[in-house]
């Protein structure tokens, strides 16, 4: 029997459907369609998951997509950590303020920014490692790790599984870094909570700003676009209402959020706990 090939949808139906999802507004997509794009346009945030543990293939596969990132200077300044040890994991909960996704999920990633690695290769054969000392080279770990783990989203989902990312694992690095062990060098950028989703809570694609907002040409327009902000409110009020999470302005939880030094919830001490964990900051 002749296998049947797979149905592949009107490009600018799909890309179409797929801009009204995430816009919620009058944007359009068109173009080729693919299977990344679609993977891509259909992110959304998985805070609900199966008592499903991830096989050691799909997460060996998930770091291979890491690896796959840019990196700035091929230096690979980035590490991570699984962590699947329930008693483990909780405790790195409570520094989290005890997430949902965190307890339910099988697989807890930590992205680390790693600057013990290079520093080691160079002082192993007795040579300077002065350039380690400054902010750059602290900001290349961070966005180093981010990229990997933004490939590792992408993998992820591709596969089926859903993923959530966890800043609140910058509340404490100093607890995080003790509880991992973590060497001089090392800091804990963000976690990230793999498993397979619920299918009995699902998870929706959470609308963003309309393009007009952040997409700029050959300079910075600070031109007002009247509008924009309200229609944004109101999309993402829709989101809200359909997911049963509590309907609130979006520019009401920037304000909230940068009002105070309280709503950091602790990362304003970010830069000193940086310095104890061997990061001069120069």
């Amino acid at each position: 029997m002749t296998a049947l090939a797979p149905v592949i949808p009107e490009d600018d139906d799909r890309l179409t459907a797929l801009a009204s999802e995430r816009y919620r507004n009058d944007q359009r997509l068109s173009g080729d369609w693919n299977e990344t794009l679609d993977t891509l346009l259909s992110h959304r945030s998985v805070r609900n998951y199966l008592p499903k543990s991830v096989p050691d293939s799909v997460l060996h596969l998930t770091i291979a997509a890491a690896q796959s990132a840019p990196s700035s200077s091929n230096l690979q300044a980035w590490s991570v950590i699984a962590i699947e040890d329930e008693a483990r994991k909780a405790r790195l909960n409570a520094v989290a303020g005890t997430q949902r996704q965190i307890a339910q999920a099988p697989l807890l990633l930590i992205w680390l920014a790693d600057l013990n690695r290079p520093r080691k290769i160079a002082t192993d054969d007795d040579a300077p490692a002065e350039g380690l000392d400054y902010v750059e080279s602290f900001l290349l770990g961070v966005i180093d790790a981010a990229l990997a783990a933004q490939n590792a989203v992408s993998a992820l989902e591709s596969l089926g599984l859903g993923t959530c990312y966890i800043g609140a694992i910058r509340n404490d690095p100093e607890f995080v870094a003790r509880e991992l062990e973590l060497p001089e060098g090392v800091f804990p950028v963000f976690g990230l909570t793999v498993g397979y989703p619920d299918p009995a809570v699902p998870a929706g694609i959470k609308p963003r700003l309309p393009q007009s907002t952040i997409f700029h040409r050959e300079r910075y327009d600070t031109t007002p676009r009247p509008g924009d902000l309200k229609d944004y409110n109101a999309a993402l009020g829709s989101f809200q209402a359909e997911q049963a999470i509590p309907v609130i302005d979006w520019t009401e939880q920037v304000k909230n959020r940068i009002g105070t030094v309280e709503a950091l919830k602790g990362r304003h001490l970010l830069a000193a706990a940086a310095r104890k964990l061997g990061f001069q900051l120069k």
